[in-house]
């Protein structure tokens, strides 16, 4: 039977139906579902129904043809009425007594309640390795000898104790020998040339 047009959400469970609509489907064994998936309490028995998941009424305990109620799949009142054709009016089959339920839900929960949760166990962060041009660096400073002084300081005292030799270099580099200079080429001067404003 679908929802009318004014029914737009899930309609209450009702513990106790006059219809007697049986579903085609064979019945559903109790002893097939966890402890914690039924209550077999004569004042509230209900369980869940495998298709849509959700708490339906036991209707009939106590009578031969034991059944789950005509239910919707959401909430009531709150998800969309929407019938679940294949759990409505299935019959049950209570081959478990209230007393062997409550002892099981007892066990369960004496197994479960010492429980605590696990600490979570992270893995140490590895150092990130340098950059290569930070090796090069850190190398070159272990390979130079320091005696406190700051490394450019280092640096700069070798630049001037070799200052005086790369300006000879330059020098013999720049006097060509005789016979190689180039025909018609004016002599390379040594000497920087200072050049002077002529007085107007």
């Amino acid at each position: 039977m679908s929802a009318s047009p004014l029914e737009r959400t899930a309609r209450p469970r009702r513990s106790r139906t006059r219809s007697r609509t049986v579903n085609a489907r064979p019945p559903l064994a109790v002893s097939t579902l966890k402890p914690h998936q039924y209550d077999l309490r004569p004042a509230c028995a209900s369980a869940i129904c495998p298709d849509c998941t959700t708490w339906v009424p036991i209707t009939g305990l106590q009578t031969k043809q034991p059944k789950l109620v005509p239910h919707d799949t959401g909430l009531a009142g709150k998800a969309p009425a929407v019938r679940c054709r294949l759990g409505s009016n299935r019959l049950v089959n209570v081959d478990v007594t209230a007393a062997t339920w409550q002892e099981r839900l007892e066990d369960g929960n004496s197994v479960t309640v010492h429980r605590r949760k696990t600490t979570v166990r992270r893995k140490p962060r590895s150092a990130t390795a340098p950059a290569v041009s930070q090796i090069a660096a850190q190398k070159q400073a272990d390979d130079e000898p320091g005696d406190g002084r700051p490394l450019w300081l280092l640096r700069e005292m070798n630049w001037a104790s070799t200052a005086a030799a790369v300006r000879d270099a330059d020098t013999r580099r720049a006097q060509l020998p005789d016979g190689e200079a180039p025909l018609g080429a004016p002599p390379v001067p040594l000497k920087t040339l200072h050049p002077q404003r002529r007085a107007s």
